[in-house]
């Protein structure tokens, strides 16, 4: 049998999954070992026992002055902008795509506007976002909005055109109108395909939100991360680039049970 038609049972596929994440932990032990025997107060490479207690201090304990548990509120913050910023750009790239996509005028009109701003740095723009919008909020989810639209407003134009003419025209024959085409052909259609960009643009959400948390913000995941750079807390660092990545995780799985579960014929064919 060749070696394209063999495909890996349930616990071999599960310990092929396991596989690359515990070659990159025997790595880190190693080089950790490496560099603690050498100097047993270096902070570059922190043991697996040290980041291990530093997550447990920064999940359990309240701050001295506050109270407040730090990593939740940054998590709590951090996520209310990566949610408000995602969520608002799902709304515009359906609406402005869909439109692209069914409408000759707003193609002709919207089409070139958009695959121009999807060739603009978001970042460089985060200074003007910074100047217009303050450093409050808005500036951040802006950012995040305007970093992952014109993508997401691509690609679904794209699949509202890959449409099958004959659709639009046995709805049209039927009597439907543009709105009920939009609604009932189209929508039906492309939702799939919204939670899908979703999922790949969320890596692109999380650089924006932490790059703009960096620069000017007083709590939030990415601010924590620019705040203790400076001591070379590598523990708190670590720790909170775990946590971002879990969290990103466990969003990225509820999307896709989202789809699953809302969109079957999606997934049988995948």
């Amino acid at each position: 049998m060749r070696l394209i038609n063999r495909k890996p049972g349930r616990t071999l596929g599960a310990a092929l999954a396991a596989l690359p994440f515990v070659l990159v932990l025997i790595g880190y032990s190693i080089g950790s070992e490496i560099r603690l025997s050498a100097n047993p107060a270096d902070k570059l490479l922190p043991a697996l026992s040290t980041i291990g207690e530093t997550a447990q201090r920064l999940f359990t304990q309240g701050d001295r002055r506050t109270g407040e548990i730090l990593l939740w509120k940054d998590t709590v913050a951090s996520l209310t902008r990566l949610l408000g910023g995602v969520g608002i750009a799902a709304g515009l790239s359906l609406v402005i795509g869909m439109a692209i996509g069914l409408l000759p005028y707003a193609r002709r009109s919207l089409s070139g506007f958009v695959a121009v701003l999807s060739m603009v740095p978001p970042l460089a723009l985060l200074p003007i976002l910074f100047i217009v919008f303050g450093l409050g909020e808005v500036s951040k989810i802006v950012l995040i909005v305007i970093g992952i639209t014109p993508f997401m407003t691509r690609d679904l134009a794209q699949r509202v055109l890959d449409i099958p003419r004959e659709q639009i025209v046995k709805a049209q024959t039927l009597g439907a109108s543009s709105l009920v085409i939009a609604l009932r052909v189209a929508l039906p259609q492309i939702l799939p395909r919204l939670i899908a960009n979703i999922r790949l643009s969320l890596g692109s959400a999380w650089l924006f939100l932490i790059a703009a948390e960096a620069v000017a913000s007083d709590v939030g995941l990415g601010y924590r991360i620019f705040l203790v750079r400076r001591y070379l807390a590598m523990d708190v660092i670590l720790t909170y680039v775990i946590w971002i990545t879990l969290l990103a995780f466990v969003i990225d799985w509820l999307l896709r049970q989202l789809s699953r579960r809302a969109f079957p014929w999606m997934e049988a064919g995948l």
